[in-house]
């Protein structure tokens, strides 16, 4: 599936919003087409000096905020249909277990460089090595994005609890017990009476299924859920975090500029000519153009596109045979002949 670069936003800085909704025909999918191409321009063009598909990654692994996420200092987000910076670290919510998904893997005779990062966003099945705050571990059970069940290796939050099968004997306060497959907590004690059934008694209170849509356990002993058959009570806070901008998200961009700007304007000429290939605008014709030729004399390092330049395994910028046999330096900007 092809990742933005863009977004609908963005396209409000050339078009209003009507035009842009006449142009699309309100078909999403036509924002991706013409986007496809406008990217195939620029990486045809700047990928040979610049590292310019690293430079489009920024923008197309931008998240959409999600619950489930933990998202560290300085991840950017898209909030609100806004992007922002991640000042504090947000965190997700967590599930409870009924079994361990990863372990520390010791196999000395790992190809270390074959390892991947952890990341909650993948999708990892039996057997599957990954690599999580300079250790390593296995998955032993499948989880992932995919699944809808993010597991961060060795990070719970939930312990289980356990529970007795009902009978008329003394109990203590928050003892649980399971009385015809419904689990029930002893919530007070005045007037209990243990020859009453859990059913029939107020004294007792029933469990409720954990509900990742709550946002409010607490932190306490008898925070009491049922997981899978099974009862759980928070170890440390399992509630995900709730964005606040100005305290945890301050609004910032991290796409590069350049790029945004040119492939916006390609994107738009591609879009039209999808509706009218031949009644283009000259607005979105000249813009087109314009464009183009920033993409030419940045391929020729006429100018100073502010993309990190590729560098060769001498760690020098790359230069085509042209370039180098002209140039009295390896950096673009104190050879005379460039100005």
């Amino acid at each position: 599936m092809y990742r933005r670069f863009l977004n609908d936003s963005d396209y409000l800085s050339l078009l209003t919003p009507e035009a842009l909704s006449q142009i699309t025909r309100n078909d999403t999918g036509r924002f991706t087409q013409a986007e496809e191409a406008a990217e195939m321009s620029i990486v045809e063009y700047l990928s040979e000096n610049y590292e310019v598909v690293q430079e489009l990654n920024r923008g197309k692994y931008i998240a959409e905020y999600d619950r489930r996420i933990t998202f560290p200092v300085g991840a950017h987000i898209y909030f609100e249909d806004k992007i922002y910076e991640v000042t504090q670290s947000i965190s997700g919510y967590k599930v409870p277990s009924l079994v361990e998904y990863w372990e520390e893997h010791l196999d000395m005779n790992l190809d270390v460089d074959a390892i991947n990062n952890y990341s909650q966003f993948g999708t990892y099945y039996k057997g599957n090595i990954v690599k999580y705050n300079e250790t390593f571990y296995i998955c032993l059970q499948y989880n992932g994005y995919k699944f809808n069940n993010i597991r961060i290796p060795l990070v719970n939050g939930w312990l289980e609890a356990h529970y007795f099968d009902w009978e008329p004997v003394e109990y203590n306060l928050w003892d649980v017990v399971s009385y015809e497959g419904i689990f029930y907590t002893l919530i007070r004690l005045d007037n209990f009476d243990n020859n009453i059934t859990p059913l029939e008694s107020e004294n007792w209170g029933a469990i409720a299924d954990y509900d990742s849509s709550y946002n409010q356990y607490e932190l306490n002993g008898h925070e009491y859920v049922v997981y899978e058959g099974k009862v759980f009570y928070p170890e440390l806070d399992v509630n995900s975090d709730m964005p606040k901008v100005g305290v945890s998200l301050s609004l910032h961009d991290p796409r590069n500029y350049n790029l945004k700007k040119h492939m916006l304007r390609l994107a738009v000429y591609e879009l039209t000519k999808l509706i009218a290939p031949i009644n283009v605008s000259v607005v979105r014709l000249r813009d087109y153009e314009d464009s183009m030729k920033w993409l030419n004399d940045a391929a020729k390092l006429r100018l100073n596109p502010q993309i990190p330049r590729r560098l060769a395994e001498d760690k020098k910028p790359v230069m085509d045979w042209q370039l180098a046999t002209f140039q009295t330096s390896y950096d673009p900007y104190k050879n005379p002949w460039l100005t």
